[in-house]
């Protein structure tokens, strides 16, 4: 084994690692591409396995075989939070190959990078570096090696982990390496020492020692964002492989004895094997681990050193770019003689000072930065900070001012603030969410440290760090999480009414996005409550955001009644117009015939205010009113707002409505066809993916098996409580309702309805009465019946009265009400209950004796049911056709029984006349894997050409 910095000899041992990314480049070759993850301790080999790949894809047993061209990144803990560093690093080779991407793609890489104005579409950053690597694949295959990805910055490692998982079908192969903590893990060693925070913030603000040993975040035991992704552990060395190691590389002849005292004490590193002879021999066995001596060694090596030249490897380790015009430039400020020290620094072997500035390993330039002393750091940033370009690098410019500091400074904090608003801008909430925070502890006036504080911890929120977020909130007013304060007000903490409502309402966003925390109505709603006085609209906003977040993370079971109370407790004397509590008060107060109104008066609104406000409630809403039409008008908001914003929640929230609604009107490929591209931008972005839609297409679908693993999936979720898990139990209803299981779907009805949750506890209804019925629990049938009836009959949709009128049917027995509803529901597009109605009136009819009246109805319903693929009431269909001695007529093969949903979709996209391109920015893909995808298509459905594609029927409706 070879180090980084060590001769460019074969490997020692590393026979299987090897092989492995000899596979994955022999891959890449021919155009299948991929990606491993090499994760290992510091010091055990990874950087040189990425050099032994480097070496190794240039060459090959064929000679026609092209070289690769390489392409590299290194993670640095010092700009863990700057937006794209990293992708920057690995893109800026082949950018010349930027004019070949679409200008929606080109533009937004460009403004990641810094390198154009504006604000990216962040949406496509990740497609866009995806076309530049297939750009420049297309004149070589490529190789994308990644060391210290462990410090990658978040937005990087979200675009790295896209790329990775995209670049199959494509002459590009990636390899990353991950250090993981030392098997000892203990404080003190370097594990400890890399905390991200203990590098970007010496102790400036006179914080204890014990503070920075364990209360900062130690990333290396964090996920690294590449989970997924195929992944090598690498281990120690063999003890003949280390002596085979230590004998190469060593320039000495060492005493046996010796020599086997080193491979002990190494256990199996190869750092350690090259480094603890470098620095003066090995240190007594004990039970420490290995990167600890290894860092010794080296604070050893660094104390023997002249000042200045200290103070030099100080600088070097204090900037993250190896850029030499930087360094030099900041050792003339500082006094040093750069050539003296220059000298003495890379006669250690601790760094090379050429053309970049390089330590020999990670670790060295951690100890180098670890050895300073406090001061000795803030001159080295300040000198930094100094000869840093402020119009060209101006947010590390402020980064090193800000570590400069041995206390507040309003300056540097102003300079901050305008850095987290380009890193915002840039798409880096990460970035903001950093500068922000420091921007706060260097704060002199307590009014604005406050606010930034405040900021700082939205910006966190929104980053996904809801822990981090909360322990912001704590330092605003020194209370806990229950954000109570001094008496359970708030008051003491120094904090204005506004102020604590806006801490109150970040501390329940916070709590609704935890898993198995309640907190989140509790907090939103005090936050309200203290607005009521100050600010009464933006009160009333609050309430309905806690409703509405409630609904979103499926929690909303109990919490529309704490809110209506609440509302109605701290409602303002001046008199205004009803909105949407008060109808949703009514509601709850007076029941359906009273509140109907009122609510689709509110939904409606002026312009469809609402739906742009709160879209999710608005769906809610449409659903209890039983109108599938003003669902299916929201729908198409959000698609057309989501798509041309770019929000990947307001898409994703739309693609899951889609898939709801094309699954309970009977469109099912459609539906699959929305889950496919709801799951591919979630997988692009990072977006939590939600699940109602999956269960109510699996519900529809009635696949037993597929149906009963999706449920117990997600009543396993932490989240499965409340509403979400009322969405599973309506699920099972139908699932068991078309199965003919009616005990079953009777208990998973009862379930759905019993917490009377707006929509899901109304949809359930149809099945309660249904499978009460068949069990003969007729007062149940009876009760929930009267319920629908209420519902249905004030709002007057023709779904609603259709399924009201069959439930009816199956209490009543009477003839004219099964008419009734088919009446109604030849007007509704939810053909699933207008199949299932005739399918109803042909079962009441055979019982009836009228076996020839019944006929036509349960073919009509066969033939609707298996034509939209509702598989479980289709089989129960054609059992009754069965029973009256008539055979269904089986059903010829549908195109979503041959197709994954992913090639459903591109055969639908492409079926309509979409480019590969186009298909490719869709689903956030490369057009070769498009091309792939319909080279499968095509093998399936027997055909060859796209053009066939237009001709499949099942495909026209795209």
């Amino acid at each position: 084994m070879r180090t980084s910095a060590g001769p460019r000899g074969p490997l020692v041992g590393r026979r299987n690692e090897a092989r492995r990314i000899s596979e994955l480049t022999d891959a890449a070759r021919i155009g299948r591409g991929g990606a491993i993850v090499l994760r290992g301790e510091a010091g055990i080999g990874k950087s040189a396995l990425l050099e032994s790949a480097r070496q190794g894809s240039q060459q090959s047993a064929q000679q026609s075989d092209p070289a690769f061209q390489v392409i590299r990144a290194t993670g640095s803990q010092y700009e863990a939070e700057l937006p794209f560093a990293a992708l920057h690093q690995l893109c800026l080779p082949v950018l010349k190959h930027r004019d070949e991407l679409p200008p929606q793609h080109r533009d937004a890489l460009l403004v990641a990078f810094g390198l154009a104005t504006g604000t990216p579409d962040v949406f496509h950053v990740g497609l866009a570096a995806l076309g530049l690597l297939a750009a420049a694949g297309r004149e070589r295959p490529l190789l994308c090696l990644v060391d210290d990805a462990q410090w990658l910055d978040a937005a990087s490692s979200k675009a790295l982990t896209f790329l990775a998982r995209r670049i199959a079908a494509e002459p590009v192969a990636m390899v990353f390496a991950v250090r993981l903590p030392s098997p000892a893990g203990e404080p003190g060693g370097l594990d400890d020492l890399n905390r991200p925070d203990d590098l970007n913030r010496p102790d400036d603000l006179n914080r204890p020692d014990d503070r920075d040993k364990s209360d900062d975040l130690d990333r290396l035991g964090e996920p690294d964002g590449l989970d997924g992704l195929p992944s090598l552990t690498v281990g120690g060395l063999s003890d003949a492989e280390a002596r085979a190691l230590l004998t190469a590389q060593s320039h000495e002849a060492l005493d046996e004895q010796v020599r086997d005292r080193i491979v002990a004490e190494a256990r199996g590193n190869p750092l350690a094997l090259l480094a603890l002879p470098r620095a003066g021999g090995f240190a007594p066995p004990d039970a420490s681990p290995v990167p600890t001596r290894v860092e010794q060694g080296f604070r050893a090596t660094l104390a023997g050193l002249p000042a200045d030249a200290r103070l030099l490897l100080t600088i070097a380790s204090a900037d993250p770019t190896g850029d030499p015009g930087l360094l030099w430039p900041a050792a003339q400020r500082l006094g040093i003689d750069v050539g003296r020290a220059g000298a003495a620094a890379t006669a250690t072997g601790l760094v090379e000072l050429g053309t970049r500035v390089r330590f020999f390993h990670p670790l060295a330039r951690a100890a180098a930065y670890q050895a300073a002393g406090t001061e000795e750091r803030r001159r080295a940033h300040r000198a930094l900070g100094a000869v840093t370009d402020p119009v060209a690098d101006p947010d590390r410019r402020a980064w090193h001012r800000a570590q400069a500091g041995a206390g507040p400074d309003d300056e540097v904090a102003v300079e901050l603030e305008r850095s987290a608003s380009r890193a915002r801008a840039r798409g880096g909430v990460v970035a903001a969410a950093a500068f922000l925070e420091r921007a706060a502890e260097l704060s002199l006036d307590a009014g604005r440290r406050v606010e930034r504080t405040l900021t700082a911890a939205r910006a966190q929120l929104e980053a996904g760090a809801a822990d981090r977020a909360a322990e912001l909130l704590t330092t605003v007013d020194g209370s806990g999480l229950d954000g109570s304060g001094v008496d359970g007000s708030g008051r003491g903490s120094g904090l204005d009414e506004l102020q604590l409502a806006e801490a109150d309402l970040l501390r329940g966003q916070i709590a609704f996005v935890r898993e198995g925390d309640d907190g989140g109505p509790t907090f939103m709603l005090r936050a309200a409550g203290r607005l009521a006085g100050p600010a009464p609209e933006r009160s009333r906003e609050i309430y309905l955001e806690a409703l509405e977040m409630s609904l979103l993370v499926g929690r909303g079971t109990g919490v529309m009644d704490r809110v209506l109370a609440e509302a109605q407790s701290a409602a303002e004397p001046v008199r205004r117009a009803p909105d949407i509590l008060d109808a949703l008060s009514v509601l709850a107060t007076e029941g359906h015939r009273a509140g109907v109104p009122l609510l689709r008066a509110a939904l409606d609104g002026v312009d469809g205010a609402m739906w742009t406000r709160h879209p999710a409630l608005a769906i809610t809403l449409a659903a209890e009113l039983w109108d599938p039409q003003a669902h299916a008008t929201i729908i198409e908001w959000l698609m057309k707002h989501g798509r041309e914003s770019g929000s990947p929640l307001v898409l994703c929230l739309g693609l899951a409505q889609t898939a709801t609604h094309a699954a309970m009107t009977g469109d099912l490929d459609r539906a699959m066809a929305a889950v496919a591209e709801e799951e591919a931008i979630t997988d692009a972005t990072g977006v939590p993916s939600v699940m109602y839609h999956r269960l109510h297409l699996a519900a529809m679908r009635g696949r037993r098996e597929e149906a009963l693993a999706l449920f117990e999936t997600a009543t396993a979720s932490a989240r499965s409580a409340g509403q979400f898990v009322a969405n599973v139990h309506w699920a099972r209803a139908v699932l068991n309702n078309g199965l003919a299981d009616h005990p079953a779907a009777l208990d998973a009805a009862r379930r759905a309805t019993a917490d009377g949750d707006l929509y899901i506890a109304a949809i359930a209804l149809p099945e309660l009465v249904e499978a009460a019925v068949r069990c003969g629990e007729l007062d149940a049938a009876r009760a929930a019946l009267e319920s629908l009836t209420e519902r249905t009959e004030a709002s007057g949709t023709a779904s609603g009265l259709g399924i009201a009128a069959c439930a009816r049917a199956l209490v009543t027995g009477s003839e004219d009400d099964y008419r009734e509803a088919l009446d109604h529901l030849a007007q509704s597009p939810l053909l699933p209950y207008r199949a299932r109605a005739h399918l109803l009136y042909g079962e009441w009819l055979r019982r009836e004796g009228r076996r020839r009246d019944c006929r036509p109805h349960l073919r009509t319903a066969h033939e609707l049911l298996s034509g939209a693929g509702l598989e479980a009431f289709a089989q129960r269909a054609a059992a009754e056709l069965r029973a009256t001695g008539e055979t269904a007529r089986a059903r010829s093969g549908h195109t979503r029984d041959q197709l994954t949903m992913q090639e459903l979709h591109i055969a639908r996209l492409v079926a309509t006349g979409a480019t590969s391109n186009e298909v490719a920015a869709r689903l956030f893909i490369s057009p070769r894997t498009v091309d792939a995808h319909l080279r499968n298509i095509f093998r399936k459905l027997g055909i060859t050409s796209r053009r066939q594609l237009k001709d499949q029927p099942d495909l026209r409706s795209a």
